[in-house]
């Protein structure tokens, strides 16, 4: 009976401290674990002090600890993190080389090494420990999504489905690897198997603006006008005045023949944007050129060349236009000589047509002058 309450006397500090750590009240479980004295103890205090933001502690008690035989392996693994959470990635290479020493089977301790990797900006040896913690297990998530991200920006397609498919072999809903792979085919120019995992992101609660806005584009290049309108009405629910998701509207309402609000929608977007504008006034031009409202046309043309003063083809349609709007041959003249001493260089189609018709109109302006 002595020895029973003596031992429950020894491992009463313990429980009264695990139970106030389990609660959240940190501090009063320092005290208690102080009081125990144990590698186990001092590992608590080591978290404790993580979980209240006392880092510069939490670093001592972790790096005293990570010499001691008894809980070397856990600390040092713990010690790690911390480093990486601090930003000191060199800490935090060398810590989890040290592990791998000793453990070549354990696919966290690569992964860590690849984040420290990445830290150092030192991509490929951090891809490499990320396909070693790969190696050791097949659905490490953490680590196929960061091969496959990293294959997203190298626009590497089939490598980007080569290990998001893993990831998602058995966790079919994770959006972090469904976004990547709606990502790759989307860069890839391949909006129809990229629009049924952006729907499917949606579905899964992923309502973002990005989202919708490649969920636009993709259903006006499949032809569903009507899809595509929902879609960007959904980005102006994120920001009302956002000229992308305004265009985006406006070039829905255009396929869907409804042209009033076509026009309604591009000007707006024109309202809010303080960028180059030649665009959504090409849009515009083309537009009234479909309602045969020509000398609009002609302006809105002259707008998008003052945008962009090299947008050949601007200029190119103010020549057409006036040709057809004026009929006045040396206004026409004036514009084709224009479109040549700008653009003549360029020696293309529109440049030799641009010849010919100053050519044919010298020709009819002589005879007139007869």
């Amino acid at each position: 009976m002595v020895f029973i309450g003596k031992a429950n006397a020894q491992y009463a500090p313990m429980a009264v401290a695990d139970s106030l750590y389990a609660l959240g009240n940190y501090t009063m479980a320092i005290n208690e674990y102080a009081k125990e004295g144990s590698p186990n103890a001092e590992l608590q205090i080591a978290r404790a002090y993580n979980a209240i933001g006392n880092y510069g502690k939490a670093l001592a008690q972790y790096e005293n600890l990570s010499h001691k035989k008894e809980t070397f392996t856990l600390a040092k693994y713990e010690l790690g993190k911390l480093y990486l959470k601090l930003k000191m990635p060199v800490k935090a290479e060398e810590t989890f080389s040290l592990l791998i020493v000793d453990n070549k089977l354990n696919p966290e301790y690569f992964y860590y090494r690849g984040e420290a990797m990445r830290e150092m900006d030192r991509i490929e040896e951090g891809m490499a420990a990320y396909r070693n913690a790969v190696k050791i297990d097949s659905t490490h998530l953490r680590s196929l999504f960061q091969l496959g991200k990293y294959y997203v920006l190298q626009r590497k397609l089939d490598s980007v489905v080569k290990y998001v498919d893993k990831g998602l072999h058995f966790y079919e809903n994770d959006v972090g690897l469904i976004n990547l792979k709606a990502l790759a085919y989307y860069n890839h120019n391949r909006p129809w198997l990229a629009l049924p995992l952006f729907e499917r992101l949606v579905e899964l609660g992923e309502d973002k603006a990005y989202i919708h806005e490649k969920m636009g584009y993709a259903y006006l290049v499949l032809n569903k006008f009507k899809e595509a309108k929902a879609a960007y009405f959904k980005m102006l629910e994120f920001d009302g005045e956002d000229p992308v998701a305004l265009f985006g509207v406006g070039n829905a309402y255009w396929k869907l023949q409804e042209r009033d609000s076509a026009k309604t929608y591009i000007k707006k977007s024109l309202e809010v944007q303080k960028v180059v504008l030649d665009k959504e006034y090409n849009a515009l031009a083309r537009l009234a050129v479909e309602e045969n409202k020509i000398r609009q046309a002609i302006d809105y043309y002259r707008l998008a060349l003052l945008e962009d003063p090299m947008g050949y083809l601007y200029k190119y349609e103010i020549c057409i236009l006036t040709d057809q709007y004026y009929k006045d041959p040396k206004m026409s003249l004036k514009c084709y000589r224009e479109y040549q001493q700008k653009f003549g260089s360029k020696a293309d189609y529109f440049s030799e047509f641009a010849a010919k018709r100053i050519s044919e109109l010298n020709v009819e302006i002589h005879m007139k002058a007869e």
